[in-house]
């Protein structure tokens, strides 16, 4: 019996053991894409990316590698688009079923303000659903409500959106209440007013989010001199200021044609999507009136603490300057904070992670949670992590990750950038799982790189990220580099130094 047993264990590991090898064996070998456009020159403008984007070489090169995708993402529809008489845009996917997801896209948020300007963007949001000249703010809730629909708006740094799920058969009647939002707002007296409350407590709100605060300061002090660095509800002082007269000009300035793109998603029928489109938003200016492209922001390296006795941990998040969402190297960024990885103490594991932090951080105790972040904009990038911990391991913890990311420019493996590449693409593809997903994916490409990227394209594009390429971008970002550190909570003399921090971007061989 018991060389029954010995024979059938080592006829299990033997099978263990060839899977695994035949695994590793696969990794290594495995075909990868090169796209032209990965190895061009960073682009110094926005202009110069769109273009590396829509080059003839890399369509030429995504012909090329199609025969090595799997069917099912050949098989996703295209995305149209198409340009109204006004140079609004309209783009769409079809995706069968009985619902689907249209919404604006306006390329104005919080970095095109000024310092007195500022929240005037996500002010105006606030007063989207108060009544038009059209409607009454309970019309518009009935419609949407008699529809069955929902209807959202949410502002960012970089943009403005409006967006509403109903029915296929609905498509028109919400995008009507879409333009009528957009070009006849009341924005009466009243309502302003009103709002402006709202808007100061949702303020008291993002400040006991400690994430929200966290990642505010960080804008501030890494973009300072830009407007990247102000907060989307702007300070309370604006708040107690903004008139109906700023909203009415921020329409008439940033609300035009050709900054907009209406995107749907689901069973959309495109030329019924144009021609409702080409009606309802015939009253938008086709002019660009200002230069709504800001100044590019410089990254710069700095610290910031706020002690609350209140809060029983530190909240930190670092971050070295990264690449813009239109930069060539903005995939292997990507690629790099897989990588990287995030964890959090609740869901358990971690010590069997290929993440080297993830692990350091489950068998050493160093933290509650990390998380890898890469917060893109148009031209500009920050590459990160977010901890919470206690304060007696923040430095080890800080250290940890600024040492994994310098390790990235020297020795980063073909294994560990391909687990990381399938670990990417999964998410990518979880992302766009919805119409809403899709439509938001649609609305955000076109605003930034000014075309869609498929599926398929984006398969290509990280297969076309190598270990020698993730050594290229780490060596030239993170070696020798100022990082920009925020931190809230129950800070003390454990707080490491920012001469300390920073030391921990060179590259010392052990």
């Amino acid at each position: 019996k018991n060389k029954e047993r010995l024979q059938k264990h080592t006829t299990t590991l033997s099978f263990f053991f060839t899977f695994f090898s035949d695994m590793l064996h696969k990794a290594a070998i495995r075909p990868t894409a090169r796209l032209p456009y990965l190895t061009a020159a960073r682009p110094s403008t926005f202009s110069t990316a769109v273009r590396s984007y829509a080059s003839s070489a890399v369509a030429t090169a995504l012909a090329q590698e199609s025969s090595s995708l799997p069917a099912h993402l050949l098989s996703v529809p295209s995305t149209q688009v198409t340009t109204l008489s006004n140079k609004m845009r309209v783009a769409s996917e079809y995706k069968h079923g009985e619902t689907a997801s249209v919404g604006l896209w306006i390329d104005a948020g919080s970095a095109l303000e000024d310092e007195r300007t500022n929240g005037v963007a996500h002010f105006l949001e606030h007063m989207a659903f108060k009544g038009t000249r059209n409607r009454t703010a309970q019309q518009i809730e009935l419609e949407i409500e008699n529809m069955g629909g929902h209807l959202n708006a949410y502002t960012s740094r970089e943009m403005t959106v409006y967006n509403a799920q109903v029915f296929k058969k609905d498509v028109p009647k919400a995008i009507e209440i879409l333009a009528d939002i957009v070009q006849n707002s009341n924005l009466s007296q009243e309502d302003v007013e009103r709002e402006r409350g709202v808007i100061l407590r949702e303020m008291l709100d993002v400040e006991s989010q400690t994430n929200e605060v966290v990642f505010d300061h960080l804008h501030s002090i890494a973009f300072q001199g830009s407007s990247l660095g102000y907060t989307i509800l702007g300070p309370e002082a604006n708040i107690k200021r903004i008139q109906r007269e700023d909203l009415v000009k921020y329409i008439s300035t940033h609300y035009t044609a050709p900054r907009m793109v209406l995107a749907a998603a689901g069973a959309i029928d495109h030329a019924e999507l144009e021609r409702t489109a080409e009606k309802a938003f015939s009253g938008l200016s086709s002019e660009v009136k200002v230069d709504h492209r800001r100044k590019p922001a410089d990254f710069v390296g700095s610290m910031v603490h706020v002690h609350n006795d209140d809060i029983p941990l530190v909240h930190t998040a670092v971050a070295l300057e990264s690449a813009g969402v239109s930069d060539p190297n903005y995939f292997t960024f990507m690629v790099m904070q897989a990588i990287v990885g995030s964890w959090d103490r609740s869901l358990g594991g971690g010590k069997n992670m290929s993440s080297r932090v993830c692990e350091a951080f489950a068998t050493q105790n160093l933290a509650h949670s990390v998380s890898s972040f890469n917060t893109c904009y148009h031209d500009i990038g920050m590459f990160g992590a977010y901890i919470v911990g206690e304060k007696e391991h923040t430095e080890d913890a800080i250290r940890v990750v600024m040492t994994e990311w310098t390790r990235l420019a020297k020795t980063a493996s073909d294994f560990e950038v391909e687990l990381a590449k399938d670990r990417l693409k999964a998410s990518m593809l979880m992302q766009l799982d919805g119409t809403l997903a899709i439509a938001e994916d649609i609305g955000r490409q076109l605003l930034t790189v000014g075309r869609r990227l498929s599926p398929a394209e984006i398969f290509l594009r990280i297969d076309a990220v190598t270990a020698a390429k993730v050594r290229e971008v780490a060596s030239h970002y993170f070696i020798d580099s100022d990082p920009a550190v925020a931190a809230v909570g129950y800070l003390s003399s454990c707080f490491p130094d920012y001469n300390l921090i920073r030391s921990w971007t060179n590259w010392n061989r052990l």
